[in-house]
């Protein structure tokens, strides 16, 4: 079964819709790209996939979750298999590093000191930040700060991330930085949905696109060059 999938489904920002007829699946391993013009709708698709938006026509998944009549009570755990990046990071300004992390960590039902402060170190390692640590976040560069963003999003071992321009702040090299470390994420099983208005990225590394236009999403390959 896909990890996310969507089947003819409307979207809704309140009483107005947005999108209709939306049908795709993403599974697990696959890099998938979200693109469209500003106000097309991209925020809204991944607003429903974490439950911001509900889902009222239609149907849909994320992991084990059914999107359908989702209860406020379960978003929660909907989120837990999640990881969600955002384009402005998101970091708490006043906490170093590690103690944004660490704030999740509890936030999320982390209990044990030892148990977090090892997590930690983990995902950091994963996304070369871990000599960063004690760093306050307004003291490292846009790109180190998506790293920990990214780090963020990998703290509960998600199955899925979905990432809202990722890259929107940061120049061409930074970039691609962060790309190669989201596609890195796909060789361990994890499905990402990247929305992007970077088309050199999305020629650099082609990826199966869904185009979000006219009240609709289709599916295109773009080829690299």
């Amino acid at each position: 079964m896909a990890l996310v999938a969507l089947k003819n489904a409307s979207i809704f920002q309140g009483k107005h819709l947005v999108l209709s007829g939306v049908d795709f699946e993403i599974s697990a391993g696959e890099f998938v790209y979200l693109i469209g013009q500003t106000g097309s709708g991209k925020s809204s698709v991944l607003k429903t996939l974490y439950g911001d938006l509900p889902l009222t026509q239609g149907e849909g998944h994320v992991s084990d979750h059914e999107l359908n009549g989702l209860k406020d009570s379960k978003i929660p755990a909907l989120r837990r298999d999640l990881g969600i990046v955002f384009q402005d990071f998101q970091l708490l300004s006043d906490r170093s590093v590690e103690g944004n992390l660490d704030f999740v960590l509890r936030a999320t039902g982390w209990k044990d000191k030892e148990a977090r402060a090892k997590r930690i170190v983990e995902v950091l390692s994963l996304v070369g930040m871990q000599n960063k640590k004690h760093k306050s976040t307004f003291e490292i560069s846009g790109g180190e700060q998506q790293r920990v963003a990214i780090a963020r999003a990998l703290l509960n071992d998600p199955k899925i991330i979905l990432a809202d321009e990722p890259t929107g702040n940061l120049d061409p090299r930074t970039s691609e930085e962060i790309m190669s470390l989201l596609l890195s994420l796909t060789e361990q099983g994890k499905a990402v949905l990247m929305a992007t208005h970077d088309f050199q990225l999305i020629h650099k590394y082609a990826n199966r696109t869904l185009k979000v236009e006219n009240g609709g999403v289709s599916s295109t390959q773009v080829q690299a060059f």
